[in-house]
Protein backbone atom coordinates (compact mmCIF):
# COMPACT_ATOMS: atom_id res chain seq x y z
CA UNK A 1 0.00 0.00 0.00
CA UNK A 2 1.39 3.44 -0.57
CA UNK A 3 -0.29 6.61 -0.24
CA UNK A 4 0.00 10.08 -2.69
CA UNK A 5 2.21 12.58 -1.06
CA UNK A 6 1.44 16.26 -0.57
CA UNK A 7 3.67 19.13 0.80
CA UNK A 8 3.66 19.52 4.56
CA UNK A 9 2.26 22.98 4.00
CA UNK A 10 -0.08 22.18 1.07
CA UNK A 11 -2.98 20.58 3.46
CA UNK A 12 -2.42 23.12 6.24
CA UNK A 13 -5.59 25.26 6.48
CA UNK A 14 -7.62 21.84 4.77
CA UNK A 15 -7.20 19.58 7.27
CA UNK A 16 -10.58 18.85 8.84
CA UNK A 17 -11.89 17.76 4.94
CA UNK A 18 -9.30 15.47 4.53
CA UNK A 19 -9.46 11.41 4.89
CA UNK A 20 -8.62 9.88 8.48
CA UNK A 21 -6.96 7.05 9.35
CA UNK A 22 -5.68 5.62 12.72
CA UNK A 23 -2.34 4.03 12.66
CA UNK A 24 0.65 3.71 15.09
CA UNK A 25 4.12 5.94 15.78
CA UNK A 26 7.38 3.56 15.06
CA UNK A 27 10.16 6.04 14.53
CA UNK A 28 10.78 9.64 14.51
CA UNK A 29 12.55 11.66 11.91
CA UNK A 30 12.87 16.22 11.98
CA UNK A 31 9.68 17.81 12.40
CA UNK A 32 7.49 14.38 11.81
CA UNK A 33 6.87 10.87 12.71
CA UNK A 34 7.02 7.53 10.45
CA UNK A 35 3.17 6.29 11.31
CA UNK A 36 2.32 2.29 10.35
CA UNK A 37 -1.24 1.93 9.00
CA UNK A 38 -2.20 -1.30 7.56
CA UNK A 39 1.62 -2.45 6.22
CA UNK A 40 2.67 0.69 5.14
CA UNK A 41 5.01 3.76 6.46
CA UNK A 42 3.77 6.95 6.15
CA UNK A 43 5.43 9.54 6.75
CA UNK A 44 3.73 11.99 8.85
CA UNK A 45 4.34 15.70 10.21
CA UNK A 46 2.66 17.02 12.57
CA UNK A 47 -0.17 19.29 12.46
CA UNK A 48 -0.29 22.75 14.44
CA UNK A 49 -3.03 22.01 16.10
CA UNK A 50 -2.17 18.91 17.64
CA UNK A 51 -2.26 19.00 21.55
CA UNK A 52 -1.01 16.29 23.92
CA UNK A 53 -1.78 15.78 27.84
CA UNK A 54 0.32 18.22 29.97
CA UNK A 55 2.94 16.73 31.81
CA UNK A 56 4.03 14.03 28.61
CA UNK A 57 6.22 13.68 25.70
CA UNK A 58 3.81 14.39 23.25
CA UNK A 59 4.66 11.66 20.88
CA UNK A 60 6.46 7.77 21.44
CA UNK A 61 6.66 4.89 19.57
CA UNK A 62 4.05 2.85 20.04
CA UNK A 63 1.54 5.73 20.59
CA UNK A 64 -1.68 5.27 18.69
CA UNK A 65 -2.52 8.20 16.37
CA UNK A 66 -5.07 10.09 14.06
CA UNK A 67 -3.82 11.24 10.77
CA UNK A 68 -5.15 13.20 8.34
CA UNK A 69 -4.36 12.01 4.57
CA UNK A 70 -3.86 13.93 1.45
CA UNK A 71 -6.62 13.14 -1.47
CA UNK A 72 -5.64 11.50 -4.77
CA UNK A 73 -5.95 14.95 -6.54
CA UNK A 74 -3.73 16.59 -4.40
CA UNK A 75 -0.84 14.15 -4.49
CA UNK A 76 2.37 15.44 -5.78
CA UNK A 77 4.38 12.21 -6.93
CA UNK A 78 7.47 13.70 -7.87
CA UNK A 79 8.75 15.10 -4.32
CA UNK A 80 11.77 13.82 -3.15
CA UNK A 81 11.32 11.89 0.66
CA UNK A 82 12.75 15.22 2.40
CA UNK A 83 9.94 17.37 1.03
CA UNK A 84 6.72 15.51 0.98
CA UNK A 85 4.80 13.78 3.81
CA UNK A 86 1.91 10.87 3.47
CA UNK A 87 0.00 12.97 5.78
CA UNK A 88 -0.41 14.87 8.96
CA UNK A 89 -1.03 13.89 12.84
CA UNK A 90 -3.93 15.18 14.58
CA UNK A 91 -4.07 13.36 18.42
CA UNK A 92 -3.28 10.53 19.92
CA UNK A 93 -5.11 8.23 22.01
CA UNK A 94 -4.71 8.14 25.75
CA UNK A 95 -1.93 5.90 26.41
CA UNK A 96 -2.48 2.65 28.56
CA UNK A 97 1.38 1.77 29.41
CA UNK A 98 4.47 4.02 28.78
CA UNK A 99 8.44 3.21 29.55
CA UNK A 100 9.72 6.35 30.87
CA UNK A 101 12.63 8.07 32.30
CA UNK A 102 13.87 11.49 33.41
CA UNK A 103 15.22 13.64 30.74
CA UNK A 104 18.77 15.02 30.83
CA UNK A 105 18.26 18.54 32.23
CA UNK A 106 20.87 20.32 29.82
CA UNK A 107 18.27 22.27 27.69
CA UNK A 108 20.47 21.71 24.74
CA UNK A 109 19.33 18.07 24.92
CA UNK A 110 16.29 18.84 26.04
CA UNK A 111 13.12 17.62 23.14
CA UNK A 112 11.77 21.35 22.54
CA UNK A 113 8.51 19.79 22.20
CA UNK A 114 7.92 17.83 25.77
CA UNK A 115 5.58 19.93 27.94
CA UNK A 116 7.53 18.10 30.80
CA UNK A 117 11.10 18.82 31.09
CA UNK A 118 11.75 16.35 33.00
CA UNK A 119 10.35 12.78 31.94
CA UNK A 120 11.38 11.63 28.49
CA UNK A 121 8.52 8.84 27.22
CA UNK A 122 10.86 6.43 25.64
CA UNK A 123 7.41 3.66 24.22
CA UNK A 124 3.64 3.16 25.20
CA UNK A 125 0.82 0.72 24.66
CA UNK A 126 3.23 -2.13 25.76
CA UNK A 127 2.36 -5.46 27.79
CA UNK A 128 5.11 -6.28 29.03
CA UNK A 129 8.70 -4.86 29.72
CA UNK A 130 10.98 -7.35 29.27
CA UNK A 131 14.46 -6.44 31.03
CA UNK A 132 17.60 -7.91 30.07
CA UNK A 133 20.59 -8.29 32.29
CA UNK A 134 23.94 -10.84 31.85
CA UNK A 135 25.34 -13.10 33.74
CA UNK A 136 29.17 -11.60 32.65
CA UNK A 137 30.57 -8.85 30.34
CA UNK A 138 28.84 -6.82 31.75
CA UNK A 139 28.33 -8.19 35.34
CA UNK A 140 24.50 -8.69 36.69
CA UNK A 141 23.60 -4.90 37.97
CA UNK A 142 20.72 -5.55 40.62
CA UNK A 143 20.53 -1.80 41.15
CA UNK A 144 19.33 -1.49 37.58
CA UNK A 145 17.05 -4.39 37.92
CA UNK A 146 15.49 -2.71 40.75
CA UNK A 147 15.24 0.38 38.77
CA UNK A 148 13.16 -0.81 36.07
CA UNK A 149 10.98 -3.21 38.09
CA UNK A 150 10.18 0.54 39.58
CA UNK A 151 9.80 1.88 36.06
CA UNK A 152 6.89 -1.70 35.15
CA UNK A 153 5.04 -0.73 38.18
CA UNK A 154 4.72 2.72 37.72
CA UNK A 155 4.14 1.94 33.72
CA UNK A 156 1.71 -0.74 34.23
CA UNK A 157 3.69 -3.18 32.27
CA UNK A 158 4.01 -6.83 33.90
CA UNK A 159 8.11 -7.15 34.15
CA UNK A 160 10.29 -10.23 33.16
CA UNK A 161 13.54 -10.27 33.44
CA UNK A 162 15.82 -12.38 30.64
CA UNK A 163 19.36 -13.23 32.13
CA UNK A 164 21.36 -13.31 28.64
CA UNK A 165 25.17 -14.92 28.37
CA UNK A 166 24.09 -18.22 30.15
CA UNK A 167 26.88 -19.92 27.99
CA UNK A 168 29.30 -17.66 29.87
CA UNK A 169 27.97 -18.42 33.38
CA UNK A 170 25.30 -19.66 35.43
CA UNK A 171 22.72 -17.44 37.00
CA UNK A 172 22.95 -16.80 40.47
CA UNK A 173 19.93 -19.04 41.72
CA UNK A 174 19.10 -16.52 44.65
CA UNK A 175 18.42 -13.61 42.29
CA UNK A 176 16.31 -15.93 40.00
CA UNK A 177 14.45 -16.77 43.15
CA UNK A 178 13.70 -13.26 44.78
CA UNK A 179 12.40 -11.39 41.45
CA UNK A 180 9.73 -14.77 41.10
CA UNK A 181 9.02 -13.81 44.83
CA UNK A 182 8.10 -10.43 43.87
CA UNK A 183 5.43 -11.77 40.91
CA UNK A 184 7.96 -11.65 37.76
CA UNK A 185 8.47 -14.23 35.83
CA UNK A 186 12.60 -15.16 35.01
CA UNK A 187 14.23 -16.76 31.64
CA UNK A 188 17.84 -17.24 31.38
CA UNK A 189 19.22 -17.69 28.13
CA UNK A 190 21.65 -17.81 25.51
CA UNK A 191 21.10 -15.99 22.90
CA UNK A 192 24.74 -17.02 21.31
CA UNK A 193 23.94 -20.92 21.18
CA UNK A 194 19.97 -20.30 21.57
CA UNK A 195 19.29 -21.53 24.77
CA UNK A 196 16.35 -20.51 26.02
CA UNK A 197 15.23 -18.36 23.47
CA UNK A 198 11.84 -20.77 22.44
CA UNK A 199 10.82 -20.61 25.73
CA UNK A 200 10.73 -16.59 25.09
CA UNK A 201 9.28 -16.61 21.93
CA UNK A 202 6.14 -18.69 23.28
CA UNK A 203 5.88 -15.97 26.31
CA UNK A 204 5.89 -13.40 23.89
CA UNK A 205 3.62 -14.58 21.37
CA UNK A 206 0.42 -12.65 20.87
CA UNK A 207 1.87 -9.74 23.11
CA UNK A 208 3.23 -6.16 22.76
CA UNK A 209 7.17 -5.90 24.37
CA UNK A 210 9.61 -3.97 25.16
CA UNK A 211 13.17 -4.73 25.95
CA UNK A 212 15.34 -2.56 28.03
CA UNK A 213 18.66 -2.92 30.17
CA UNK A 214 21.92 -2.06 30.20
CA UNK A 215 24.81 -1.40 27.12
CA UNK A 216 25.83 -5.10 26.40
CA UNK A 217 23.75 -6.98 27.35
CA UNK A 218 22.68 -8.28 24.59
CA UNK A 219 18.90 -7.11 23.74
CA UNK A 220 19.67 -6.97 19.87
CA UNK A 221 21.20 -10.55 19.57
CA UNK A 222 18.09 -11.53 21.43
CA UNK A 223 16.18 -9.70 18.71
CA UNK A 224 17.88 -11.24 16.23
CA UNK A 225 17.63 -14.72 17.50
CA UNK A 226 13.77 -14.30 18.28
CA UNK A 227 13.76 -13.05 15.11
CA UNK A 228 15.97 -14.22 12.49
CA UNK A 229 15.41 -11.96 9.84
CA UNK A 230 15.76 -8.50 11.79
CA UNK A 231 19.43 -7.66 11.41
CA UNK A 232 19.15 -5.70 14.60
CA UNK A 233 23.01 -4.08 14.94
CA UNK A 234 24.92 -5.19 17.63
CA UNK A 235 28.29 -4.40 19.32
CA UNK A 236 30.65 -6.50 21.31
CA UNK A 237 31.70 -5.67 25.01
CA UNK A 238 34.55 -2.67 25.71
CA UNK A 239 37.52 -5.25 26.90
CA UNK A 240 39.04 -2.17 28.69
CA UNK A 241 36.29 -1.79 31.35
CA UNK A 242 33.73 -4.93 30.33
CA UNK A 243 30.88 -2.09 29.73
CA UNK A 244 28.90 -2.18 27.20
CA UNK A 245 28.79 0.38 23.76
CA UNK A 246 24.84 2.15 22.49
CA UNK A 247 24.11 -0.32 19.55
CA UNK A 248 20.25 0.82 19.50
CA UNK A 249 20.59 4.45 19.11
CA UNK A 250 16.42 5.08 18.91
CA UNK A 251 13.65 2.64 19.99
CA UNK A 252 13.31 -0.20 16.83
CA UNK A 253 9.86 -1.93 16.65
CA UNK A 254 10.32 -5.22 15.22
CA UNK A 255 6.97 -8.01 14.71
CA UNK A 256 6.97 -11.44 15.89
CA UNK A 257 6.92 -14.23 13.45
CA UNK A 258 3.92 -16.01 15.72
CA UNK A 259 2.47 -12.24 16.44
CA UNK A 260 2.98 -9.66 18.64
CA UNK A 261 5.74 -6.81 18.51
CA UNK A 262 8.73 -5.90 20.42
CA UNK A 263 10.56 -2.88 20.74
CA UNK A 264 14.34 -2.35 21.39
CA UNK A 265 15.41 0.44 23.38
CA UNK A 266 18.75 1.84 23.80
CA UNK A 267 21.08 0.41 26.35
CA UNK A 268 21.41 2.41 29.68
CA UNK A 269 23.88 2.08 32.27
CA UNK A 270 21.83 4.80 35.02
CA UNK A 271 18.28 5.34 35.43
CA UNK A 272 16.97 8.14 37.31
CA UNK A 273 14.22 7.35 39.87
CA UNK A 274 11.70 10.21 40.41
CA UNK A 275 10.21 9.75 43.66
CA UNK A 276 9.11 11.46 46.59
CA UNK A 277 11.17 9.10 49.07
CA UNK A 278 8.71 8.51 51.20
CA UNK A 279 6.60 6.89 48.49
CA UNK A 280 9.93 4.83 47.82
CA UNK A 281 8.89 1.56 50.14
CA UNK A 282 5.24 1.23 47.99
CA UNK A 283 7.51 -0.33 45.34
CA UNK A 284 9.21 -2.93 47.32
CA UNK A 285 5.96 -5.38 48.19
CA UNK A 286 7.95 -7.65 50.08
CA UNK A 287 8.57 -4.38 53.04
CA UNK A 288 4.13 -4.22 53.31
CA UNK A 289 3.73 -6.86 55.47
CA UNK A 290 6.54 -5.82 58.46
CA UNK A 291 5.79 -1.71 57.21
CA UNK A 292 2.31 -1.86 58.79
CA UNK A 293 3.59 -2.91 62.05
CA UNK A 294 6.69 0.09 62.55
CA UNK A 295 6.01 2.26 65.29
CA UNK A 296 5.88 5.03 63.29
CA UNK A 297 3.46 5.64 60.54
CA UNK A 298 6.18 7.97 58.77
CA UNK A 299 8.70 5.24 59.37
CA UNK A 300 11.65 5.46 56.52
CA UNK A 301 13.05 1.74 57.61
CA UNK A 302 16.28 3.31 57.98
CA UNK A 303 17.54 3.82 61.64
CA UNK A 304 13.60 4.40 63.42
CA UNK A 305 13.67 1.79 66.61
CA UNK A 306 10.91 -0.27 66.41
CA UNK A 307 11.19 -0.69 62.57
CA UNK A 308 9.47 -4.26 61.70
CA UNK A 309 10.71 -3.62 58.32
CA UNK A 310 14.79 -3.53 59.74
CA UNK A 311 14.07 -6.31 62.06
CA UNK A 312 12.97 -8.64 59.24
CA UNK A 313 15.93 -7.44 57.19
CA UNK A 314 18.16 -8.50 60.40
CA UNK A 315 16.42 -12.07 60.75
CA UNK A 316 16.91 -12.72 56.98
CA UNK A 317 13.06 -12.53 56.43
CA UNK A 318 13.68 -9.76 53.96
CA UNK A 319 16.40 -10.30 51.20
CA UNK A 320 19.78 -8.38 52.40
CA UNK A 321 20.61 -7.29 48.58
CA UNK A 322 16.99 -5.74 47.79
CA UNK A 323 17.01 -4.30 51.15
CA UNK A 324 20.57 -2.97 50.72
CA UNK A 325 19.45 -1.80 47.15
CA UNK A 326 16.41 -0.13 48.66
CA UNK A 327 18.91 2.00 50.41
CA UNK A 328 21.00 2.87 47.61
CA UNK A 329 18.43 4.19 45.70
CA UNK A 330 16.28 6.05 48.68
CA UNK A 331 20.12 8.00 48.79
CA UNK A 332 20.52 8.22 45.37
CA UNK A 333 16.83 9.83 44.98
CA UNK A 334 17.51 12.26 48.05
CA UNK A 335 21.14 13.35 46.20
CA UNK A 336 19.23 13.88 42.81
CA UNK A 337 16.28 15.77 44.53
CA UNK A 338 18.92 18.15 46.13
CA UNK A 339 20.68 19.08 42.59
CA UNK A 340 17.69 19.67 41.15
Amino acid sequence: MKLPSFRLEAPGDNLDNLPKLEGMVVSFFPGGAIVRHDGAMLLCGIAKTFRAAEGSSPLAVGDQVTVAVTRPDQASPNLSDMDRSDGMILSRRPRRTLLARPQPRSGKRRDPHAQSACEKVIVVNMDILLIVASTSQPTFNQGLIDRFLIAAQRGEMTPILVINKTDLARPDPNISAEFIELGGEVFPCSAVNGTGIDAISDRLKGHTSVLAGASGVGKSTIINAIIPNAQAATNPVRVKDNRGRHTTAAAVVYDLPAGGMIVDTPGIRELEVRLDPAQLPWFFPEFQPFALKCRFNNCTHTHEPGCEVIRAFEAGEISSRRYKGYLRLREDIIAAKGRR
